[in-house]
């Protein structure tokens, strides 16, 4: 496989452009006073799934390019203590930091030196090419979880 095709795939992949609504277009226009709601049956509100994101998301970046990665504790490292609610500055901080990553990601794979199955020099038994399908297939899951919440919470 051409290089340049893997690399325009994997980034097509990231921005969910092919099989489902993109990230940006799930949280567009959620009303602030609907960023802390709960629904029954649903154990997380809007900002806390998409705090969980950023941080799932930055964990995986910081262990793609940080040799002296240091691994979190699941569950607890992975989300928002529970009952933290955000506030508008929070969320916008939260929607920055996800997407500043994100970009971060994308610059990774649009690098020509990028060697995606190569063995990570601090985790031999992981790839780039790994991470990066790991971080598209973690973000499109939780892209429909937000959806669902908006549906659920009638934010149409």
């Amino acid at each position: 496989m051409d290089i340049e095709v893997l690399r325009e795939q994997l980034l097509q992949l990231l921005d969910g452009r092919n099989a489902h609504i993109t990230f940006d277009n799930a949280v567009a226009k959620i009303p602030m006073t609907h960023i802390n709601a709960h629904v029954p049956n649903i154990p997380y509100s809007l900002w806390e799934l998409l705090e969980h994101m950023r941080i799932a998301q930055y964990d995986i970046l910081d262990f793609i390019i940080n040799i002296n990665y240091k691994e979190r504790k699941w569950p607890q490292d992975y989300w928002p203590p529970s009952g933290a609610e955000a506030n508008e500055e929070n969320w916008g901080s939260t929607l920055k930091k996800f997407q500043d990553d994100f970009e971060a990601l994308k610059e990774i794979v649009k690098d020509p030196n990028t060697d995606f199955t190569g063995p990570l020099s601090h985790a031999p038994e992981y790839t780039i090419l790994r991470e990066i399908m790991l971080v598209a297939d973690h973000n499109a899951y939780h892209t429909g979880q937000i959806i669902v919440l908006r549906r659920a919470l009638k934010i149409y």
